[in-house]
């Protein structure tokens, strides 16, 4: 029988006496840090839209006419040469930036702990992901080496930007109010979400009274994604704060280098090993939330391609998903409160495996049970991201949050590339759609072994983060 820090179980440290609270760093007294997690959950708010409105809304389906616009008479795009059938172009795309995210990720997050400077880089990668998506306003045409390229450099500064945003969870949160801090801030972002999507859906109905067209609409709308996350992005870089980084020996600086982070990162890897645990959950966490993400990032395209869902259906599904987010992220915190943060995330992944196989059973050109999986999804996708990120705070050694964060960054939100690559490599070989979106359940079944495996209370104490729990974990 394992035992697991549950949300809300308190460590040995007082939360508001500004010395163990955070144990991964000063979090300083009560008042200052809520400043600080006020500010922290408007990055949420900020980038969020990204996720949504380009990933999982606007750019697959625009993204997979335009190399359709481009392709052969056999239906196949040549970037740098090499065959790619046109419905696959946008999946690849998201691989192909992962791909190149898993070499910068780990790098930043190494530079950032060795500097001390988070907020300034969490800044630039945050204003350069910002410029990519604004620059989508000229994606039209034939260009879709141009939307390639751009999806490539934003999704990469997303999620390079939202490695340094969760490391920020250990030093701003104590123990004990990690999940309920998480969940606000997905609650936050997928607040955000759906707000944007309101007005997207208007622009894109009343296109015609506006006067332009629907490409048009569909540019402004993936240009404002980047609008808003530059614009919100203000309020943490003005409230999040650094912290001082001990020095290494005598006289020897941590230096903030490139070449300081390769040697940290590679310190880092090894590091890992001596704590098996924390690496078994993330094997699981890349395991499970690939399928996650390849549901979020591939609904679009797989409701307009195989079942034949216009796009202001795709658009109000996805507004479904949003708007119960917000409440499952919500739901799933308390659920973790009384049961813990781990059987929660398991029962999620059971449901999850349950909405991938209705998914394949799924009737075309019925928007009502589109409608019915939209929903399904939205009540667990908040709380199962929200509540890894919190467990995951708890299993990281002290003064390497950047550097773990950026391990778990490689498969979170938006930036999976095994399934993406599962999914597009199963629609080249058998060109439907159903088989794809069902061959994802592999993920959910593999992560939930794994994470079954898990002792989260002997991880916790092997990495010294906090107190063990109270409530034992029955499972």
């Amino acid at each position: 029988m394992d035992t697991e820090t549950e949300a809300g179980a308190a460590g040995t440290e007082d939360p508001g006496d500004g010395k163990g609270a955070g144990d991964a760093g000063n979090t300083g007294n009560a008042a200052d840090r809520r400043r600080e997690q006020r500010g922290w959950y408007f990055y949420d708010w900020a980038n969020s839209v990204f996720s949504t409105s380009v990933l999982t809304v606007f750019l697959g389906p625009y993204l997979t006419g335009v190399a359709e616009a481009a392709a052969d008479a056999a239906g196949y795009v040549h970037p740098l040469g090499i065959p790619v059938r046109a419905g696959s172009y946008f999946a690849y795309a998201v691989s192909a930036s992962v791909l190149l995210s898993v070499l910068v990720m780990p790098l930043a997050g190494a530079v950032a702990d060795r500097s001390g400077r988070k907020r300034p880089m969490l800044g630039a990668f945050a204003y350069l992901g910002a410029a990519a998506t604004m620059g989508m306003f000229f994606l039209d045409g034939d260009r879709y080496l141009l939307g390639g390229a751009l999806l490539v450099v934003a999704n990469v500064s997303f999620a390079t930007a939202v490695v340094i945003y969760n490391s920020f969870l250990p030093q701003i949160a104590a123990p004990e109010e990690r999940d309920a801090v998480s969940s606000r801030g997905w609650a936050f972002g997928y607040a955000a979400g759906a707000l944007v999507l309101v007005a997207n859906l208007a622009l894109f109905l009343g296109h015609e009274s506006l006067g332009v067209t629907e490409g048009t609409a569909v540019r402004i709308c993936l240009a404002s994604a980047g609008l808003w996350w530059a614009v919100f992005t203000i309020v943490p870089l003005r409230r999040l704060r650094d912290r001082p980084v001990a020095r290494e020996g005598a006289g020897g600086g941590a230096e903030p280098s490139l070449r300081g982070g390769w040697r940290q990162l590679a310190g880092t890897l090894r590091d890992l090993r001596r704590y098996p645990l924390t690496l078994l959950f993330l094997l699981a966490y890349l395991l499970y939330n690939d399928g996650v993400q390849t549901v979020i990032t591939q609904a679009s395209v797989f409701g307009s391609e195989e079942l034949g869902m216009d796009q202001t259906t795709l658009i109000g599904a996805i507004l479904l998903v949003q708007v119960l987010a917000v409440a499952g992220a919500l739901l799933l915190g308390r659920l973790a409160a009384r049961h813990g943060a781990k059987r929660t995330i398991l029962g999620s992944l059971v449901a999850w495996t349950a909405t991938a196989c209705a998914g394949y059973a799924l009737p075309a050109g019925e928007p009502v049970w589109f409608f019915v999986l939209a929903a399904a999804i939205g009540m667990v996708l908040g709380g199962t991201q929200a509540l890894s990120r919190s467990l995951f705070a708890q299993l990281v050694p002290r003064g390497k949050e950047a550097e773990y964060f950026s391990l778990y960054e490689i498969s979170d939100r938006g930036t999976s590339w095994l399934g993406p690559l599962v999914f597009g490599l199963t629609y080249q070989l058998t060109g439907s759609y159903r088989d794809a979106i069902v061959s994802l359940v592999i993920f959910f079944v593999l992560g939930f072994v794994l994470l079954l495996r898990v002792p989260v209370e002997r991880a916790v104490a092997a990495v010294g983060t906090s107190a063990p729990g109270r409530m034992p974990d029955r499972i």
